[in-house]
């Protein structure tokens, strides 16, 4: 049996490579008949990693983490009938079973079938049913046919997997946080946050046609890696309030949709960059959304927070000001992206140079070996998404 070997979570602040045991087709004690064994041709680093790294989750020790996969089919079993030994394919984050009622209503972020705990289930991730991260050398993949996107040319797929790999989970969810949130032709948007996320939903809002795309950050390199694609850039640190600066760009200081792309771990704007709000960046959405706007929200919230700076924090539970949303009759949309509703159509975006979002997001390979210290720096706020390449095919 072939050796495997994977990133997992130690205690906050550390992840080592270890070596971890290969992949079956099982689930528990039962076969796994639908499922696929996959090589990893890359996998990447998340934002939603970082939260479980920093210790602000009830992530156990030796979670071995990673939820963004792409990779070659090496075993497929019994029951898989259209995904072959061979195929290079993209694997959504969130795991689904295609046969339950919110899975059959396109609803794949909130499976009913996967996690015995909740609704919705994800690749190396707390609380989302228990499933072996793909941060490692070879992964299993359940319900095979519903869940792969296969991609048609394999050497085409090689030539751009950089990409490609952006499929999993960031172009999607970038996307779905742009189409929610109402981004359309001549629209204007104002984007919180400029990590991998938020620079792939800027990219997103582009792709639909937005007039103008704003994207609000606190860290220098990443207002610089978004306005390399065209975007507006705001300094959060500065004393202008973020109405303020908007209305220097826009000559109001509303816009048509905000986009969360910070979650829970948010900050204050201005003289209280430096403390944790967690609800900044909602109640901020609502004060620049034009009334009648839309917010779509990406980012993640989570109902344990034990590095909280508050009791009711710890619970998920914030000070919004829902009130101003309603008065303004925002529409709001949560939870995680169902990459499968936009998957197919992004990879033709890819494959037919409607968009290059590797280069929008700052695309760096690494090695596994190099994956903690990948962790190191993009919790210093490095502008980069991080791609590991465990068996150096990217090179």
């Amino acid at each position: 049996m072939a050796d495997n070997r994977g990133v997992a979570y130690i205690k906050p602040g550390v992840v080592e490579v270890q070596n971890i045991d290969f992949p079956e087709l099982a689930i528990g004690d039962r076969q796994c008949h639908h499922g696929v064994i996959l090589k990893i041709v890359s996998t990447n680093i998340c934002g939603s990693d970082q939260h479980m790294v920093r210790g602000r989750t009830t992530a156990p020790k030796g979670l071995v983490l990673g939820h963004e996969i792409t990779g070659e089919v090496i075993e497929a079993g019994r029951d898989v009938e259209f995904i072959q030994v061979g195929d290079i394919v993209s694997v959504p984050f969130n795991i689904a079973c295609g046969r339950c009622r919110n899975c059959k209503e396109g609803k794949t972020g909130i499976c009913l079938n996967v996690n015995p705990a909740r609704p919705g289930a994800a690749y190396g991730y707390v609380d989302m049913g228990g499933w072996v991260g793909g941060q490692a050398e070879y992964v299993m993949v359940p319900y095979a046919d519903f869940n792969l996107l296969k991609f048609p040319d394999k050497d085409q797929a090689m030539e751009k997997i950089r990409d490609l790999t952006l499929l999993s989970d960031i172009f999607p969810t970038g996307y779905h946080g742009a189409v929610t949130a109402g981004v359309g032709p001549g629209s204007t948007v104002y984007v919180a946050g400029a990590g991998p996320v938020g620079l792939a939903c800027a990219a997103s809002a582009h792709l639909l046609g937005a007039a103008v795309v704003i994207v609000g950050d606190m860290i220098p390199e990443r207002l610089e890696q978004a306005r390399s694609f065209g975007c507006e850039t705001i300094d959060l640190r500065k004393e202008a309030t973020l109405e303020e600066q908007i209305e220097q760009i826009l000559g109001t200081n509303e816009v048509d949709s905000a986009v969360d792309c910070v979650g829970f771990e948010a900050r204050g704007h201005g003289n209280c960059a430096h403390e944790e709000h967690p609800a900044t960046v909602l109640n901020a959405a609502m004060q620049i959304t034009r009334a009648g706007g839309a917010i779509g929200i990406p980012g993640l919230y989570v109902t344990g927070d034990p590095g909280a700076t508050t009791e009711a924090a710890k619970e998920g539970n914030l000070n919004i000001r829902i009130g101003l949303g309603w008065a303004k009759s925002h529409s709001f949309y949560t939870g995680q992206c169902p990459v499968m509703r936009y998957h197919r159509q992004l990879m033709q975006a890819i494959l037919y140079d409607k968009i290059q979002i590797a280069k929008a997001v700052n695309v760096q390979t690494i090695t596994l070996d190099e994956a903690p210290q990948g962790y190191q720096d993009f919790d210093k706020g490095a502008a980069t998404k991080f791609v590991i390449d465990p068996h150096e095919m990217l090179a």
